[in-house]
């Protein structure tokens, strides 16, 4: 998957853009049609702001929040899609800087790894991923996030997992 960045002020300067490519491959490890090379997907490391007017532009909370995702894809669409073709755009992931630096204080994490969960959960939600489903699809969301993150070398952000 080719992923187009975008990293706008208050993130501080870093390596996000690396980040979130070996997000996209771990990703893959565990979601294998993440994988097809036809796929792009655009990740923005944007404002509280601008995740607030998104969310309540398109999802009609007016709040910010962590993460949004705005899949270009269906499920079924996805699941087909051939290796060869023309590009296709799975669709688009903004991250909020002070709601994730926030979030990231309170569970003792470093913004780096809470920041690669969420483009992570960005990128399962593209892919047709929903934990608000029901419980079982919560807890399966979370295994496929868990078992990414362990191979980044980041712990569990759900508590103590088995991973195997």
């Amino acid at each position: 998957m080719q992923l187009e960045m975008d990293v706008a002020e208050p993130w501080p300067a870093g390596e996000w853009e690396a980040l979130a490519e070996r997000v996209a491959e771990c990703a893959a490890k565990v979601a294998p049609e993440l994988g097809n090379p036809r796929l792009s997907a655009s990740v923005i490391f944007t404002s509280d702001a601008e995740v607030h007017e998104l969310n309540r532009e398109w999802r009609q909370r007016d709040k910010p929040t962590n993460v949004l995702s705005f899949p270009m894809l269906e499920r079924e669409d996805l699941l087909d899609l051939a290796p060869e073709g023309p590009p296709e755009l799975l669709g688009d992931i903004a991250l909020a800087h002070d709601t994730c630096a926030r979030e990231a204080a309170e569970k003792g994490v470093s913004l780096q790894d809470h920041a690669a969960h969420l483009v992570l959960h960005g990128l399962l939600h593209l892919a047709g991923y929903d934990h608000e489903i029901s419980p079982a699809d919560a807890d399966a969301m979370e295994a496929l996030e868990t078992k990414a993150l362990a191979f980044m070398g980041i712990a569990d952000p759900y508590g103590d997992r088995d991973v195997r």
